[in-house]
């Protein structure tokens, strides 16, 4: 190797094998750098109402927030326990018989089930037909032909005297023959129940299933009462429907009388001791464990409740409700005792009312056992209930504690599965979801609230809603909230991130709704989040269709609406700050937009294979710097950071088809504004910029003019690490022009230096190597010490190099005060791989120059 070139070759310009200076921007600690932001602001709502205000939703399909509720929409005949079988509805219209069709219905004999059997019996009573047994019990009501001798065509009934033959059952054989009652009581061993008048009119018809335990069935109009000594219609119907004495008791003497005591206060009533009532009815059916389904009385208690439900006492309101939900009703009253609870809950001022009792979980358990298809509307508005109570703080923390995150989790999953089965998703689970998402939101914070989400999976099935329903906007914003509220955490961006579906869904999210800034911030939010974090995530974005010309198309959607607005004097306060389109000037929403933008496009550039693709993104550039040009420090602080930032990553590639390369000047130009301010962080970025682009002479030459390398020296002296780290990446490359290298000197730059290298060396091994290398660079042609730095100088940094070089003495200064163990292992590698090879470079050629002699000027 020529010495001659050795000699005169800038210190950053080594053999190929040797790693060069001018990589210590790749190696500095803030030269690729993911770029950290803020969460966007969430209002709180001032109103409680089941959609956000600037919902979409047709208000003819959607749920109504506000409506009219009281005794008359509760339904008596749904109080009682249903069969559990549903009746497929009739395909025709029934019509009313012709008198005709009657009297020939009436006179017509009925043929008999054996075709062998003869029409009629000599010394037989008048033929009965169509008799019919109501439940199975021994209520016999049958229609018969009119005695001889009427004409008027009409049904009647024959009377129930004593000793009237009971018909037997229709299509009966001969042995099935139905035995009057007192017959068969006897038959059976047991006595037989009396016989029940016929004046209590006709039953209703057979229901498809018995009742419950011996429940009595209520029907609408009519019902069927039991006799007065409490004995069994039939055999096997009566080991079911066994008379409980002490449910009697119970009834008469401690349920009956407050519930008489609650229907006495009438319309006037005192509410302060209905509410006392409904406390005590409570505890006594709670005690005695009748809260069920199959407590006998159950209809008769809440057919009660339903008559006092006109009260307008939030307190009363929630007590009365309380009972309705712990008798688990279902159908109509399910849905109204819903209503209810969200009725009182919309108000914050109820909130106390909630915190007493165990209706949080009856509203838990209500959602938890609740079909989400066949009461649909009635789990809207109960989990609304919830998304309203969970803006308590105090509330909010109950329900983390009983497994609400947990029971809601349960829901998600099965309104997912549904609509998984269906093939197809339901705009009605939609409505339940909104609700659902928005609680969820709030218990997010919840300390364990996090730990929970990952536990059942509600990150997983939030993503996949995302992509179930793109166009539900209410949705689209609530789970976005969630997400950018967990995404703050390492575990749950990892997770997020490995659901390769989510990139798709984010990308299409954008491009639907790329006018609705509160969703696309926080999805770009969200994808910043990930991609700071997992640089897998970083090429899974980027590789996937549409996704940088989507994010620059946001970037270019909402750089012009800010143009538009600044063009708009009347949207510009004083201060130059432009107001948000809430009308809050203290948030810049479509700023905050351009920050989370500008912050995913610095993210996937620090990936090295994605990096260079969009640092020749020749719109992407022009987009950046134009952010710069039109903004303002004082004003857009963060954005303006944020896009210095992503410049800085962009410009470390230095490829051929780099589009910072190409306009490395306008970039330089655009910068030197913020290197002139007294922001620090600002002067800080622009500085690490100027680091990557001072690699080329034309930049050298067009900063020197104005100054640049001058307020890179004072930089020295500002006591920021981090900045006078970055001053020194600047000046390496300055002092590899001869011609920039006197103005070190005469700016007292040696004597700068020697401090930090005193002040910061033995913290900080690599700012002290970068230090060396300034100084390097600076006396690549040097001929005499002293007159290089100046004798003073000289002396002060070979002391400096001699005491830093001795192991013992350095390494023992630095570890005393350190007890990391990972740490003093850090300050030993860097002191021997990065600090001593150019200490040692350093200080050979001081010593090497030094002499008290001056070199004679060379002969003209």
């Amino acid at each position: 190797m020529d010495p001659k070139k050795t000699k005169d070759r800038p210190f950053y310009e080594l053999p190929e094998n040797v790693q060069a200076s001018s990589r210590i921007i790749q190696d500095a600690r803030s030269s690729l750098r993911t770029v950290v932001t803020k969460r966007p602001f969430t209002p709180r709502d001032e109103k409680r109402t089941l959609f956000p205000a600037s919902t979409a939703r047709n208000p003819e399909s959607r749920p109504a927030s506000a409506f009219s509720l009281n005794s008359r929409h509760f339904d008596g005949s749904d109080s009682r326990p249903v069969s559990g079988t549903k009746l497929s509805p009739l395909d025709h219209t029934p019509r009313a018989p012709t008198a005709a069709e009657i009297e020939t219905a009436i006179l017509a004999p009925k043929p008999p089930a054996d075709p062998n059997r003869p029409l009629s019996r000599k010394g037989s009573r008048q033929k009965l037909y169509n008799a019919t047994s109501v439940d199975g019990g021994g209520e016999n009501v049958s229609s018969i032909r009119p005695r001889s001798g009427s004409t008027d065509g009409r049904l009647m009934h024959e009377s129930s005297s004593p000793d009237r033959e009971v018909p037997r059952r229709v299509s009966s054989g001969p042995k099935e023959r139905t035995l009057p009652t007192e017959e068969r009581g006897m038959a059976d061993g047991k006595e037989a129940a009396p016989r029940v008048s016929s004046s209590m009119g006709v039953s209703s018809p057979p229901r498809t299933g018995g009742s419950h335990d011996g429940e009595q069935r209520v029907g609408s109009g009519s019902s069927r009462k039991s006799s007065s000594a409490g004995k069994t219609r039939s055999g096997s119907a009566g080991k079911r429907d066994s008379f409980d004495v002490g449910d009697d008791n119970l009834y008469t003497d401690k349920v009956a009388p407050v519930i008489d005591e609650m229907s006495a206060l009438g319309k006037n009533r005192d509410n302060e001791k209905l509410g006392e009532l409904a406390e005590d009815l409570y505890i006594v059916l709670d005690t005695n464990k009748k809260l069920t389904k199959s407590y006998k009385q159950r209809s008769s208690i809440l057919k009660a409740i339903f008559k006092l439900l006109d009260v307008e006492e939030p307190r009363v309101m929630l007590k009365l409700a309380r009972l309705i939900l712990a008798f688990k009703v279902g159908g109509n009253n399910l849905l109204n005792v819903c209503k209810l609870v969200f009725k009182v809950s919309r108000n914050e001022k109820n909130d106390q009312e909630f915190l007493e009792g165990n209706v949080l979980d009856l509203l838990i358990e209500t959602i938890r056992t609740t079909d989400h298809v066949a009461s649909c509307e009635a789990l809207i508005y109960c989990v609304g209930a919830i998304k309203f109570l969970t803006g308590n703080p105090t509330i909010l923390r109950r329900l983390a504690k009983k497994e609400c995150i947990e029971t809601l989790a349960g829901l998600l999953h099965n309104i997912e599965k549904t609509n998984r089965d269906n093939g197809r998703v339901s705009d009605q689970f939609g409505h339940i979801l909104v609700q659902l998402c928005a609680a969820l939101r709030n218990l997010a914070d919840v300390g364990s609230g996090r730990e929970r989400f990952l536990q059942t999976g509600v990150i997983e099935s939030l993503s996949h809603l995302l992509d179930a329903y793109p166009n539900d906007c209410d949705l689209v914003l609530y789970i976005s909230r969630i997400f950018s509220k967990v995404t703050l955490h390492t575990d749950c961006c990892t997770v997020l991130a490995n659901q390769h579906s989510c990139y798709k869904s984010f990308i299409h999210l954008l491009n639907r709704h790329v006018n609705k800034e509160d969703v696309v911030v926080r999805v770009c939010f969200v994808l910043g989040n990930i991609t700071a974090k997992n640089d897998d995530a970083r090429k899974r974005l980027f590789q996937e269709p549409n996704a940088m010309s989507t994010l620059l198309s946001v970037l270019k959607t909402f750089h012009n609406m800010e143009s538009q607005k600044r063009s708009k004097s009347d949207n510009v306060t004083s201060n130059g700050r432009h107001t948000s389109s809430d009308g809050d000037g203290a948030i810049n929403t479509v700023d905050d937009v351009l920050i989370k933008v500008v912050r995913v496009i610095a993210n996937l550039s620090i990936n090295d294979s994605v990096g260079p693709v969009i640092a020749s993104h020749v719109e992407c550039v022009q987009l950046l710097l134009s952010i710069l040009d039109s903004k303002d420090i004082g004003s857009s602080e963060e954005l303006i950071l944020n896009t210095v930032a992503t410049i800085n990553n962009l410009s470390y590639y230095t490829t051929k088809t780099s589009a910072i390369t190409a306009h490395q000047n306008t970039v330089a130009q655009v910068l030197l504004k913020l290197v002139m301010t007294d922001n620090m962080e600002a002067m800080l970025e622009a500085s690490r910029v100027f680091g990557n682009l001072t690699r080329q002479r034309t930049v050298r030459d067009l900063l020197s003019k104005q100054k640049v390398d001058e307020i890179m020296i004072t930089l020295l002296d500002s006591g920021n690490r981090e900045l006078v780290f970055i001053a020194c990446g600047v000046l390496i490359n300055f002092m590899a022009d001869e011609d920039k290298r006197p103005l070190l000197k005469k700016e007292g730059g040696i004597k700068k230096l020697t401090e930090v290298l005193r002040d910061f060396g033995r913290e900080d091994w690599q700012l002290g190597s970068v230090v060396c290398k300034v100084l390097c660079n600076y006396s690549t042609k040097i001929t005499s010490t002293n007159s290089c730095f100046g004798e003073a100088e000289a002396q002060d940094l070979i002391d400096v190099l001699v005491e830093y070089l001795d192991k013992e003495t350095a390494l023992e200064a630095s570890l005393r005060d350190e007890v990391d163990e990972d740490l003093k292992d850090y300050l030993c590698e860097t002191w021997e791989a990065d600090f001593c090879p150019v200490a040692s470079q350093l200080l050979k050629r001081i010593e090497t120059y030094q002499s008290s002699f001056e070199p004679l000027e060379a002969p003209g």
